[in-house]
């Protein structure tokens, strides 16, 4: 029951004389004291009836609510039968520590009172737990039926409560969405995955510009060390200020969410055998028409679990190769977020792989640029992503068909070196930058890489901090101008004898002639390096 109903018709007759806006507060229960200091006996959620004995001066009106709310009683009901009308330094009081206050009148038994809400409090129980057991009829009974879907709109319609099942990347598994926008999802997911790296217990609440909202974690295997795989369970609210029957509730629809995911990863299990066997095939250069039936295999699946028919063409086109490589991950972990994050974009999509890294096969897209869209995609799970965690992924070029795919795996290869050069927690390389100077420094081991940039351009660094100088930033800008004394001059907003002044002290430092191209390429060289 609430404070409220005290008030309705058929209620004892009392009179509201502050915290009208407070109504709404629910009544667990009644307690009757006329204690100084009642708070040790207070479990929160009572409705104090009190005689007002303990009040002796006006100042003990202040303490004695105090204690109340600080105890989490909801409202205060004081009889005027001993000591007549009720006192304003006692309303005041209830007024600035937001209590209701009651008057109970002098012909009104606060045992009546207290069996009033007795009789409220049991109703409402008993009612609240038939509704439950009802509930989780229908939601087993949902699930077998429509899926997660099915359940998440029983629950919007029975309890006006909305809930979405969302993968780590923010793509909508099952619930409204067009009731959550994109950006509301990326900040979701970003809170979820930032509080499982922090450890911190669910449910892990998050306030939003759209809202508050309570999010649980839907493991496919409880315990698995993967929660960048995990979907996440996010209802609106929040579940920790709900009755503890509603919190069990939302618990068993994460069990719920939990074992549809499981019965997904089963129906993934022979496409799983497909992708490595495709990965077998690649890596020691199969005939192209028996990589072909495995990719049609493959398509022919995925047609099938949702009910479609395969079309005879499902190998034919441009496919793309994704290759990616985990650190400070659990082995597989890698496999099972790409898998989450591009099977909901792709149905084509092959992953294989184990260990700390994995290979995409996928078809290519015919508008977005495949890198960009990647890193697009996977951005949400740097939230996850401890000091030492970092996915690295290289995407080659479309391959118009399977006999290409070999050389297209060498390509994301060479790309993922590229990527892993990078700082960052995920970063992604695309086929158009292996034509570059980035793909011969990737290959350079780090040891030649710090000796190379250390010859060139450490003294220029020293004489720097000791003279403020600016030398290196005068560097960069010269090779920037490609050599133009005026261009770089104006860059800088320098007169042209300061930026010879400048370059001929660099020459004298390092020994080298910036006029000649050896020697700009080294300095650039370097440069990329630092």
């Amino acid at each position: 029951m609430r404070v409220r109903d005290l008030l309705a018709p058929g209620a004892p007759r009392l009179r509201l004389l502050a915290g009208e806006d407070e109504l709404d507060r629910q009544v667990s229960g009644v307690m009757t004291t006329d204690l100084h200091d009642p708070g040790r006996y207070l479990h929160g959620g009572e409705l104090v009836l009190t005689g007002m004995l303990w009040r002796t001066a006006p100042e003990d009106s202040e303490r004695f609510v105090r204690t109340l709310a600080s105890g989490g009683a909801v409202a205060l009901a004081a009889g005027e039968a001993e000591v007549g009308p009720v006192p304003e330094d006692l309303v005041e009081a209830c007024r600035r520590h937001r209590m209701p206050l009651l008057a109970v009148p002098d012909d009104i038994a606060f045992g009546a009172v207290a069996e009033f809400i007795g009789r409220q409090v049991s109703a409402d129980r008993a009612a609240d737990l038939s509704a439950l057991v009802d509930r989780h009829r229908l939601l087993v009974s949902a699930a077998g039926g429509g899926g997660l879907d099915a359940v998440l709109d029983l629950l919007g319609g029975d309890l006006d409560l909305d809930c979405w099942v969302l993968t780590p990347t923010g793509a909508v598994i099952a619930g409204p969405a067009d009731r959550l926008s994109a950006e509301d999802r990326d900040q979701l997911v970003r809170a979820h995955l930032g509080a499982q790296r922090q450890r911190r217990r669910p449910p892990h609440r998050a306030r939003i510009a759209s809202g508050s909202y309570s999010l649980l974690p839907a493991p496919a295997t409880p315990g698995a060390e993967a929660p960048l795989a995990d979907w996440v369970l996010a209802v609106a609210g929040d579940v920790t200020e709900w009755t503890a029957k509603r919190q069990q509730l939302a618990e068993n629809l994460a069990r719920l969410v939990a074992a549809e995911r499981t019965r997904r990863d089963e129906g993934r299990r022979l496409r799983r055998r497909l992708a490595d066997e495709v990965l077998t095939l690649l890596q020691r250069d199969a005939d192209p028409s028996e990589i072909s039936r495995t990719l049609y295999a493959s398509s022919a699946m995925a047609a099938r679990y949702e009910g479609r028919e395969p079309k005879p063409q499902a190998a034919e086109g441009s496919w793309l190769v994704v290759s990616a490589e985990g650190t400070g991950l659990p082995d597989g972990a890698v496999r099972s977020i790409l898998e989450e994050a591009l099977t909901e974009t792709s149905d084509r999509a092959l992953v294989a792989g184990g260990g700390t890294g994995a290979v995409v096969v996928l078809p290519a897209p015919d508008t977005a640029v495949p890198a960009d869209a990647l890193r697009e995609l996977l951005a949400p799970l740097e939230a996850g992503l401890g000091s030492e965690g970092r996915i690295t992924l290289g995407v080659s070029a479309p391959a118009q068909e399977a006999g290409g795919l070999r050389g297209a795996l060498e390509e994301a290869r060479h790309a993922r070196r590229i990527a892993a050069a990078r700082v960052g927690r995920v970063c992604v390389a695309g086929p158009e930058e292996l034509a570059s100077h980035v793909l011969l420094l990737a290959a350079v081991p780090d040891e030649v890489r710090r000796a190379f940039r250390s010859r060139l351009l450490d003294k220029v660094i020293a004489y720097d901090i000791e003279h403020q100088a600016d030398l290196v930033r005068t560097l960069e800008a010269f090779l920037r101008s490609d050599g133009s004394w005026t261009r770089c001059a104006a860059q800088l907003h320098v007169h042209v004898n300061t930026l010879r002044y400048r370059i001929g002290r660099i020459e004298e430092l390092t020994g080298r002639d910036l006029s000649r191209l050896e020697d700009r390429v080294d300095f650039y060289l370097a440069l990329e390096l630092a």
